[in-house]
């Protein structure tokens, strides 16, 4: 099985677990409210625009709010199986959903007091590949130091130049937390000069 797939499956069945009001790390957003996301995200490319314009926001809220009103199981029906194009085409798969679900998987669990998974190598090592490259973006919005990231087996990736240089040492699903704006969720550490680890906190990342 494709791990974004896997990832898709977990949750679905993890939201089904909980229920439709279940919280969420996502400011506002239940259970229902999140996989109403996924699957507008997936199924309606005109209220796509609005994930991150915020002109078109008010569309998609609304687009969402109607995916809602199906309810719970209808929804995660759905999610289940997308649409072909982009979302199970082999390799692009992976750019366009691993991150999504791997960080909205989280989302959940963080929120629900699950804490991190050790049981998947497989992931870790897709999830790290993933942050050498999407980290590059986030790490653009630092301003005053640069970015390395570590993981605690000993593997090290630059994502911004500078001097001074924080280094974020966590496993690759936290780095990734970290980097999407879900500092406080994420289980890292940050080592270097104040001013610049200060800085690298208050670094907007993430939508």
């Amino acid at each position: 099985m494709n791990l974004d797939q896997r990832e898709r499956d977990e949750l679905c069945d993890l939201v089904l677990s909980l229920g439709p009001e279940a919280p969420t790390l996502c400011e506002g957003w239940t259970t229902l409210d999140l996989a109403a996301h996924l699957a507008v995200r997936e199924r309606e490319p005109l209220a796509g625009p609005g994930i991150l314009i915020e002109r078109f926001a008010g569309f998609t809220e609304r687009r969402q709010e109607a995916k809602a009103e199906k309810g719970l199981e209808a929804v995660v029906a759905e999610l289940r199986r997308p649409p072909l194009f982009p979302w199970r085409v082999p390799k692009l798969r992976t750019l366009v959903n691993l991150n999504e679900y791997v960080i909205h998987h989280e989302d959940v669990r963080r929120a629900n007091g699950l804490g991190p998974r050790t049981d998947r190598p497989d992931l870790d090592e897709a999830v790290w590949n993933l942050v050498q490259g999407a980290g590059k973006l986030a790490a653009r919005r630092i301003d005053g130091a640069g970015l390395d990231v570590a993981t605690p087996d000993g593997k090290r990736a630059t994502l911004k130049k500078g001097d001074p240089t924080v280094t974020i040492t966590g496993g690759p699903v936290e780095l990734a937390l970290y980097l999407a704006g879900r500092k406080a969720a994420a289980e890292v550490e940050l080592d270097g000069p104040p001013t610049a680890v200060a800085a690298v906190e208050r670094a907007r990342f993430g939508i």
